[in-house]
Parts: C-alpha cells; structure tokens; sequence
C-alpha cells in the first residue's frame, strides 16, 4: 500500500472517530495495523474483555511473531487463567490452560507446570511468586504497565503508536477543496450550486443544456487551506518510538532481480531459513523470528536525545604499548573495559583498559600442519610471517574469532574472567582471509569470512562450511552480516569498488552498486540497527564517509571534512566506527574526526596529544564511553568521555591477579615477526578454487598452551614501573579476621550431617540434605547491603519455608536414613528438587515444599541421581547394585539399564559437548557411556597411590567447558582430558593436608578446585595444574569445641556457587551449613603458585603441598 493510501486511511479513522462510528473505527485500526489505540486497549484490559483484546491484538501481531509478542499475549493468558482460579472457576481454568496456555509450553515446559501446578491450590496465593497478588483491578493494572513496555519495545509497534497530527475534520476539508476547484473550472459557474452528490465530479449545467468538460489544473496552482483547526482529539498523542529500519526489499527490488527472490531463502547445506513474507504482508506486519518466553527487555526510550561535545570520548586516558602494530581492535559486546587486540605479529591479546594491564597474550601458531593444505604449507614455507587481518567478538562475548593474512582464521573460547582455550582452526581462504564476523541465521551462531579468493563463505560452529558465495570479480574486502526482521543477509564490499548482498541461500547476489571511491570500503549499521553507513577509500587516495538509503540503494547523505588529497598518494584506506546510535568517527591525518549522524558536517577532530599515524584504526566500546585508537609507536590510546573516566577509575582498587592468567606472573618479550601489513592495497587476484577447506578442532588446553610459557611479551605499559618480584606464599587462613564466613541458622530439625549441599541455579539459595532425609533451604533477602539478593558470607540468609509450613522429607524406606546412601538433583530452573535417602526417589516442587510423585522403589536403593542436561523429563540413576536406570518421569519408565561396575554407583555426570555420561561408583571404576544409544564407550580404573586399595566413593564433575573432568576420591584429586579419559594432573593428600579428602567440587568459572579434608581442613587449588594457593584451617571458622569434639567435626561436603567464582559452602559432620568468601580487600583465594619455581618441567617433590602431576610422561 502506498503512504498516500496508508494516510487516507489515517484520514478515515478521524472521520469515523469524530462521526462516533466507534466499533468501526477500532475495526478499521485492527484491519489496517497502521495504529495501535493504546487507549482502546487499555479500556478493553481493564474491562477483562479478553477476547477482544486478544482479536484487537491479532491485527498487529501474533504469539510466535518474537518474543516481545510472546510475552505480551502469555501476560495476558495468565491473567485471565488467574482470574478464573480466583473465581474458583475451575473449568474455565482448565480450559484456558489447554486451549490458551498450552502454546507456551513448547518453549518453556517447566513453566507450563508450574502453571498447571496452581489448580492443586486452593488460594494461588500461597504459591510464593504469586503471593503478593491483589484484587484483579491491581493486578489488571500491574499488568498493563508490563504490557505497555512490551508493546513500545516491540519493533512490529513501531511508528503505529503515534496517530499523526490532523487537522480537525481534515477530510472533510480536503473534499471541500475538490469541490471548490471542480465549481472554479465550471465555465459557466452558479453563485450557489447546488451539489447533491460526491460520486461523480461537479460542475454546473450550462445554459440551454450545453455540456462543457472540466479543465486540469496543475498540482502546484491548488491554493492552501487557510482555515487553522485544532488537533484530533480523539486519539491522544504518544511519544514518538524510533522509526522503523527500511529493509533488504527495496535494494532487492531496484536491483531488478528474478521474481524468485520475493520466494523463500532456500538454505543450503543443513541448516534452513524462514521464507520471507510476500512483500505486502511485510509492509503490513514487520515480523521478526520468534524467541521462547523469556525475558524481554526494554530498550531504552529513543526520542533521539540532546547531546554535547562533552559526549564525545575526547580526554586521553591512558597509552598502552602493545609491542607490534596493531591491526585490529574490539572491545567485548558486554565488558565495556575488556579490549581485544590483534597485531602485525599474529598475536591476539586481550587488555583490561582498567587496569592498564594484558590479561591474556597468545603468539600465533598453527595448531595443525598437517590437517593445512599444500598450498598454505608451502606458502608458509615461503614467508613464515602471520599478520592478523581482523579480530572480532562473537555477539555474546563468549567466542574470539581472528583472520589472518594467510588462509586461517582461529576461534577461541573465552570464558571470564580471563581463560581463552583454542576452539577452532579453519583454512578457510585461498590467500588472505580479509574480514570474520559472526552471525545467526536461523538462531544459530556461525562464522562468515570472506578473502583474496573473492569468496564469502559461512562456517558452523564445528567448521563445516555452509554456504560459499561466488561474484565478486575482485578480492573481497569486508563483510558486514545483518538482518531485518525475517530477512538473514550480508552485505560485502570488493577491491574494485563493489557492494553485493547474499542471502542464506545459493541463488546468488541480491544487489550490484558501485562504492563511493570504487575501492576499499567498510560497512556498518548503527547500534539499534536501523541506519547503514560505509566509509573508504578510493585509489586516489580520497575518502567517503555516507549514510545509505536501503530501500532505495541510495547513498541518502554524505559527510563532509576529509582533506582532498593530491594526485596518486595513497597512504592506505580510511577507517570508522559509529556509536550510541548519533556518533560517526573516523581516522584521518592523524587525527580523529567527529560527525553526528544527522549532520553532514563535522562536529570536531582531535589530535589525542599527538602520536596518531596519517590514518589510525579506532575502535567505540559498545557504550561509546571509550574510544581506542592505534599510535605510530607500535601501541594504542584509550580516550574517554566522563562516564568512560568514572567507569576507568572503578577499576582503581580491584587487584590484577584476578584478571591474569596464571602462567602470565612473568614480564615477557615479543618475538620480532616482520610487520606485514593488514591488507596491501594492491591485493593479487587469485583464480577460484574450488575445495573443501578442513577444519581442525584444536585438544582444549587444560589452562592455557604450555609452550606459551617461554614466551616473554614487552612491559605492558611504557610508562610504569616493573614491579619487585616477590617469592611466592600459600595463603593460610587461621583466623575468622582473614576472610568472610556466616553460618546458616540452626532449625529444631537439624541433622546430625550434611550429606548433600546444593546451591540454587540462581545463586539465591542454598539447599542442604541432612542424614535425617530432611531438606533445609535457605535465602538471601534482597536488602541495601544485599540489592541482587545472591548468596554472600557477608550477610546471614533466612531459612525459607513456604505458608503450609510443609517440610521436604524423603521416604527413608526400610533401611535407617543414617545408614542410607542420599543422592540429590535440582531441576536447572530451581522449580523441583529430586532426591532420596535409602527409599523412594522423591520430587519436590521448590516453592511448595510438596510431593510431585515418588518413584523407583527399593530395592535397589538410588545412590546418585543426574538429569539430563537436554530433557528435564530423563533423569540417570545410580543404583545400590551398581546399575545405572535411565528414567523417563513423564512416561514412568525405565527406558534403559547400563551395567558396567561391579559396586555402587557414587556419581553421574553428563558432557553436552562430548555426548556422554560418565559415571562413577566405589569400585574406583570409570565408566563412560554415550548418551543417544546408552553403549559403554570406555571403562577405566583410576590408579590409586601405592598401598591403597581401589574402593570408596569416587566422584566425577565435568569443567565449565565439558573438556576436563575432575575426579574425587579420598585418596587424591585428578583431572582427566574427557575426550581421550587420560589423567593429566593427579594430587594426593600430603604434608599439613596429609587427611583423606571428604569431598571438591570446581568453582563456577572452572578455575579453583574447592576440597574438603577429614581433620577439618578445606584447601584451595588452581584447577589448571591442581597446584595448592589456599589452605583454610579448621580453626578459621568452628569453634574450640568442634575442632575438639569426638568425633571431630569436618567439612562432609562443598558445594560451588553458581556465578560468583570465589564462593563456595561447605556441610559439617555436626549438621550445620557455612558459606565462605575471601576477604572484599582481597577478592580472591591467595595467588597461582609460579609455575617454574625452580624444578624441571613444573614438577614438585613429592613433599610439597602443591601439586604433583602423574609420573608417567604418557600421562601428562
């Protein structure tokens, strides 16, 4: 529909409304979608008029639309459900949750249960998260304060919020006008025509019946109305949202492309694409891919906002030395501080701006030469430099993508605060890979690059190519994957000056248009992703910095303030980089130049104090506080704003070893690579070649590569000082002065132990199981001192029992719940709590504390429980007679029995990246089962030191990755590589830690491993190397009293918090609960110990309380 057909409908829908034809004026507006009556639907809300609301909203969206439309119709589905159940109308209850409600469950089936759970109340009150529930007129508006945040966040909203100022009467007005021209053209007009009709044109009748015809009077001769009429008053007027992004479809369309394109993107490989919508229902119904139902958030309100220079990162924060020039920078999509780096050298490195220190430095290397082609190998052969062409952040932080000069790119895992691990290595370009970014066509997370080959191609996570688009006549230069709404596509630029645009699909090219300059050219959408600039170079050496139109395929304004250049000097091609939606900056004779994105003309340019090369790279953070920008003198600057300064500072007191990798305590030295440089302008044409480029999946290092620790990297920052390098202390805490420690509060059913200790998946809770098959949890209010309400030692939490007072207490069976082996698991939403001491396995519900269903009677008793990590519905059980059930709870059923140990099982855990379950059992046996067919993969038989005979409970817990796994028996402590099950590090009890080990569990962040000692003692080790940096006594947090008693009080089990990585909780043999935190001084549990501290290959003597890796070479 045209906008002049879309703003008659404007004008009607003012008709209609001012003539009180109101049912229809609502039809109008719902059949139209072009506005949105807020105040209609706040009326037809606050009536309860459900149906209505739900008919009303269907004209603009629909539930599976996204998952701001998700949450917008499960809001109001749950209201009417409530009301119902408030009602005591149990059958209509019942009817809304299978007829309404039921669509929900597909994306979140352990919230349909909750739901379906609150028919078993008699009052949904006493269901905790509902117990605040007033009348339904507060709860009708409660909600529809949710619902309209969800409505102006929702793009398919966007400009249908505003009913455009009219004049009153506008189309009234309009036709008077036309019948006042049509009686000026009369030849022979009346004084006081008579017009009786609309449906044909007017004109008055000439005398003696003779006919004339109407004259056309040009547009621009129509007079204006002069009357003033005051603004509609019948639809109110609303803040302006931001405007709607234009789409791929008009660039598509004036490209003249095949009528095939307005079909579906049809995906090759595996891996489909929705098909786009035809063009008219995308105009109606902007309808981006749908999400679970999760929580949405609220972007902010973007009425575009005053700003000043002062905005603009200017002031000079700090210079950091980086050793080699620097390529390539970007800053980490959600650490505004954390600053990745790629250099000539082919060294990736990431800065903590902060504290203006390197967390993490990696030498480029190719990780396997022999997977590489021969034509890579012999090109290595023949210059073995590496430079990196382009480093970049995957879209949640988790992922480091890096091309180099050469063929490759290299992913690495990141995980915070400091740990990178090598994930994948692709040959992926014949010649220089020039541009990587990732995307997520179809919601799933791949690797686009694009290189001297004139080549893009799309890569999965396991470095399998996808899709390869071929036409470029010229290297491809950069890359810039996008969407809009249903529309996945990518934008690419070549060295003779030219954009396409590809869609997940092999059909080809979607547009052909020319770059300013017709050479090197970077594109880029702003922040909210609405607006798309470019900037480059051309081969005379001018620069072009402009804002495209899409839907035309336009260049829609052009900035101004690059110098001319003379004739033939081309010093290299411009960069930019744009931020906070309304900031443009690029680098130019060594300087940094300033746009607003409205105004073509510069705001200002900045020198930084100097130091800058002809065009230097820079680089926003994504709050555009901090703007990093490279020097001539092989380093950087980091500029800020006063925010960006206030955000620096924050970092003032916090120490660096927390953000250092371990094996990085050593001043380095950079190797002295040949700079190359990041893309020469004269790029040689190479011919297609047409193979597959293999990937190669690197081992994951256990705690980084160690022959990266000979390497010495330069001072970090040139102007500080090297420290004094002090000899290395175990942290020893004697005392409660020298950390943080509180003890859950005594309950009159306290164990005699704790058997079992659970943290909630939140962090929130605590959950421990006693010997006397009760369960105990425990919260942490939300308070001033306490304000996310997460688990601390620094505040006492309060035991949490739901209204009916119920107590969660396992069916102890025949046996004595002392004597009994218990077992726990806790669904990954918190919202049931599995278990059982000797009788049947329970589950609980969290918030009710009541019964759900008993099943697995004994005999055998259950001994471990796990759910499967991919369905909540399969739980793995470890049985009293060495089986292990694989149960399914919805059917009741064991699906499969896995045998393989000859005692009982003592610990399951399951690896979504390997596909397995290992499980473990008092036979000191290993197990490792996959977890599709349920066949034994592998058996090993852990090897006990000298003297020891293999038995007790062994336990197995897979790092935060699923590559290491650690295992626990009271013997010793011991990683194992999962892949191949080969022990890398082994530690065994010794020196002031001499006791059996009662229970470890690795921290959340897999760096620490917390153990628990029989003599009360509770250890600290680096999870890299199993080398000890902590030891708490016993003395340090029980009383003379415990330490003394007999039996001695020790710590049974440990459990990890969830997300703070230096907090763990430990249950004691008398039945109490402590949670333990290192000092807020120091942040951390003591430091990594050297890894050369004077003996051959890290290795200790046997003496030592740090760790002692396995003898045997094979084994390291």
């Amino acid at each position: 529909m045209s906008s002049l057909s879309r703003e008659l409908v404007f004008l009607i829908l003012q008709f209609l409304d001012e003539e009180k034809f109101k049912e229809t004026v609502h039809k109008l507006e719902q059949e139209s979608a072009f506005y949105f009556n807020i105040k209609y639907f706040e009326e037809k809300v606050h009536a309860g008029e459900w149906d209505e609301v739900e008919r009303y909203l269907s004209g603009f969206t629909k539930v599976d639309d996204n998952r701001y439309s998700m949450k917008i119709f499960f809001e109001i589905r749950k209201q009417k459900y409530l009301e119902a159940l408030d009602r005591h109308d149990r059958a209509k209850a019942v009817d809304i949750l299978v007829k309404d409600l039921k669509v929900f469950s597909t994306f979140n089936e352990e919230l349909y249960k909750e739901i379906t759970q609150l028919l078993t109340l008699e009052n949904f009150r006493e269901n905790e998260q509902l117990s605040k529930y007033g009348d339904t007129k507060s709860a009708r508006s409660i909600m529809l304060i949710e619902l309209k945040k969800l409505i102006e966040a929702n793009p398919l909203f966007r400009e249908k919020l505003v009913f455009p100022t009219l004049k009153a009467s506008r189309l009234r007005t309009l036709i008077n006008q036309s019948l006042n021209w049509q009686h000026q053209l009369c030849k022979n007009p009346r004084p006081n025509p008579d017009i009786k009709t609309l449906f044909t044109d007017h004109t008055c009748n000439p005398p003696n019946g003779a006919r004339t015809s109407p004259v056309p009077v040009p547009l621009a001769t129509v007079p204006k109305a002069g009357t003033t009429y005051p603004p509609l008053t019948g639809h109110p007027p609303f803040q302006p949202p931001p405007p709607a992004g234009p789409s791929l479809a008009g660039w598509m369309t004036n490209a003249a492309v095949s009528s095939s394109i307005q079909s579906a993107a049809v995906a090759a490989s595996s891996m489909p694409v929705p098909p786009n919508q035809e063009s008219e229902q995308l105009m109606k119904r902007l309808r981006p891919s749908g999400h679970g139902v999760d929580e949405a958030t609220y972007p902010a309100p973007i009425p575009q906002p005053s700003w000043s220079l002062d905005d603009l990162p200017r002031t000079v924060a700090c210079t950091l030395s980086q050793g080699s020039n620097v390529t390539s920078m970007d800053f980490h999509p959600s650490r505004q501080t954390l600053l990745l780096v790629g250099s000539a050298n082919g060294e990736i490195t990431l800065w903590e701006i902060g504290l203006r220190e390197r967390l993490v430095s990696k030498p480029f290397k190719i990780w396997d030469m022999q997977a590489c082609s021969t034509q890579f190998q012999s090109a290595v052969a023949k210059d073995s430099s590496m430079s990196i062409n382009r480093v970049t952040w995957s879209p949640d932080g988790d992922l480091i993508g890096v091309a180099f000069t050469k063929h490759l790119i290299h992913l690495h895992a990141y995980q915070q605060p400091n740990e990178t691990r090598q994930a994948l290595e692709i040959e992926a370009h014949l010649g220089g890979v020039n541009d990587i970014a990732f995307s997520r066509p179809n919601k799933t997370l791949c690797v686009v690059t694009c290189g001297d080959d004139k080549l893009i191609k799309v890569w999965d996570m396991h470095g399998q190519k996808l899709f390869s688009f071929e036409g470029h006549e010229a290297s491809v230069y950069s890359i810039c994957p996008h969407h809009k709404e249903t529309i996945q596509f990518i934008f690419s630029t070549s060295l003779d000056g030219k954009i396409k645009a590809w869609l997940y699909d092999n059909v080809g090219s979607r547009v052909d248009y020319d770059a300013p300059g017709k050479w090197c050219t970077t594109m880029l959408y702003s922040a909210d992703g609405t607006r798309l600039f470019s900037c480059g170079t051309s081969k005379e050496g001018d620069s072009f910095l402009v804002e495209w139109n899409e839907s035309e395929g336009s260049i829609k304004r052009t900035y101004s303030g690059f110098r001319k250049k003379p004739s033939g000097v081309v010093q290299g091609v411009v960069q930019f980089d744009t931020a906070q939606n309304h900031i443009l900056a690029a680098g130019e004779d060594n300087q940094i130049k300033f746009w607003d994105v409205d105004n073509t003309n510069m705001l200002t340019c900045i020198d930084a104090d100097g130091g800058l090369p002809g065009l230097p790279r820079l680089r926003f953070n994504k709050e555009g506080n901090l703007l990093a920008v490279t020097t001539v003198d092989n380093g950087f600057k980091i500029l800020a704003n006063s925010d960006g300064l206030r955000s620096l500072r924050a970092f003032g007191n916090r120490p660096f070893e927390a953000f250092r990798s371990p094996y990085e305590a050593s001043a380095m030295k950079v190797s002295g690579a040949p700079v190359v440089a990041g893309i020469s302008p004269n790029i040689s044409r190479m011919d297609h070649l047409d193979r597959n480029s293999p990937a190669k999946p690197s081992p994951m290092l256990n705690g980084g590569d160690p022959s990266s620790r000979s390497i010495d990297i330069k001072p970090r920052i040139s102007e500080e000082k090297p420290d004094k390098v002090k000899p290395w202390e175990l942290m020893e805490i004697l005392n409660t002065q020298q950390f943080r420690v509180v003890t859950m509060p005594q309950t009159p059913d306290q164990a005699s132990k704790v058997v079992r200790l659970l943290y909630t998946n939140s962090g929130v809770g605590l959950l421990a199981l006693g010997s006397n098959a009760i369960q105990r949890l425990w919260k942490w209010n939300r308070s001033d001192q306490n304000p996310t309400a997460r688990a601390t030692a620094s505040i006492e939490p309060q035991l949490w029992q739901p209204n009916s007072g119920l107590v969660m207490t396992n069916d102890p069976g025949d046996t004595s719940p002392e004597e009994s082996v218990p077992c726990i698991a806790l669904s990954k939403n918190d919202s049931y709590v599995m278990s059982a001491c000797g009788g049947k396995v329970s589950l609980f519900n969290m918030m009710t504390f009541k019964v759900m269903t008993t099943f697995m009677p004994p005999p055998p008793a259950s001994t471990f429980l796990a759910f499967h990590p991919q369905d909540n519905n399969i739980i793995a059980i470890g049985m009293e007679d060495s089986t292990i059930h694989i149960y399914n709870v919805r059917v009741d059923e064991v699906r499969t029995k896995l045998k393989g140990h000859q005692k009982r099982i003592t610990g399951l855990a399951f690896s979504n990246s390997l596909h397995v379950l290992v499980s473990s059992g008092a036979d000191a046996q290993l197990c490792v089962w996959a977890n599709d067919t349920w066949e034994k993969k592998k058996s090993v038989a852990i090897q006990m030191p000298a003297g020891k005979t293999p038995s007790g409970d062994t336990r197995v817990q897979f790092n935060s990755d699923q590559t290491c796994l650690l295992v626990v028996h009271e013997t010793q402590l011991a990683i194992y590589d999962a892949s191949k099950m080969e022990r890398i590090y082994q530690w065994i009890p010794q020196g002031t830690l001499s006791a059996p080990i009662s229970h470890a569990s690795y921290s959340c962040n897999s760096q620490l491993v917390f153990a628990a000692f029989t003599d009360g003692n509770v250890a600290i080790f680096d999870a890299e190397n199993l080398r000890l940096r902590c030891r708490i006594a016993s003395s340090a947090y029980m009383s003379s009293t415990a330490t003394n008693s007999n039996p001695p009080v020790y710590p049974y089990v440990v459990a990890a918090h969830p997300q703070e990585p230096n907090q763990f909780a430990v249950g004691l043999s008398d039945g109490s609960v402590k949670v333990m935190e290192p000092l807020e001084s120091d942040g951390k549990w003591g430091t990594s110990a050297p890894a050369d501290n004077g003996v051959a290959n890290g290795r200790t003597p046997a003496s030592s309380a740090t760790s002692n890796p396995a003898a045997d070479q094979n084994q390291r």
